[in-house]
């Protein structure tokens, strides 16, 4: 399993393949849809970002309330395709990578190639694992939107896997051709 720290240069991006288990640590920050879109309203209107994008890794995650002594509730992913019509904008900026669950559109895909950032893909229902990788948490802004401000959280080893990357394969699509493949060359399998 290949260990990463958060901010990512490009060259670590590019050297990512779908399929492959990562330990992530460092620094990623947290935005959800309301973020996002009030991320693209500085765009438009020309002002700066929060956050300086480039290099940075965005968790699609809008945590839980924190327990006592604890730094972070229950984190897991949200679903990333609720994100896709915002994502090339923010990869324009210099995003370099994303974390969150499910497939991504072809327009996604296609600009994370132009940009050279990856997708990982977090386990949905392990919430709590998740949790249990986070060392710190800070709200960065826009605290009205509660869960969904975004923060800046450090991690220490949190498993991903590379769902897509910037070559623009896609494990979910390798995944299952090649089940399908190993289905039509066994004996039980498909027949043309």
């Amino acid at each position: 399993m290949k260990k990463l720290n958060a901010p990512l240069s490009r060259e670590d991006a590019l050297s990512l393949r779908a399929g492959e288990h990562i330990l992530l640590s460092g620094t990623v920050y947290t935005a959800r849809d309301a973020a996002h879109l009030r991320m693209l309203e500085l765009l438009r209107e020309g002002k700066a970002l929060p956050v300086e994008l480039e290099g940075q890794v965005i968790y699609y995650a809008g945590p839980t309330p924190t327990p006592e002594g604890k730094p972070v509730g229950s984190i897991g992913p949200t679903t990333s395709v609720r994100m896709d019509a915002m994502t090339p904008a923010l990869l324009a900026q210099g995003l370099r990578g994303m974390i969150g669950k499910g497939g991504r559109s072809p327009e996604v895909v296609e600009a994370m190639k132009a940009h050279g950032a990856v997708y990982f893909a977090a386990v949905g229902g392990a919430a709590a694992l998740m949790a249990s990788c986070v060392t710190a948490l800070e709200v960065i802004c826009w605290e009205d939107l509660g869960p969904e401000s975004v923060k800046k959280l450090t991690l220490k080893e949190l498993p991903l896997v590379v769902a897509i990357d910037a070559q623009g394969n896609d494990a979910f699509r390798l995944g299952q051709a090649e089940y399908l493949e190993g289905i039509r060359n066994s004996e039980f399998g498909i027949r043309n």
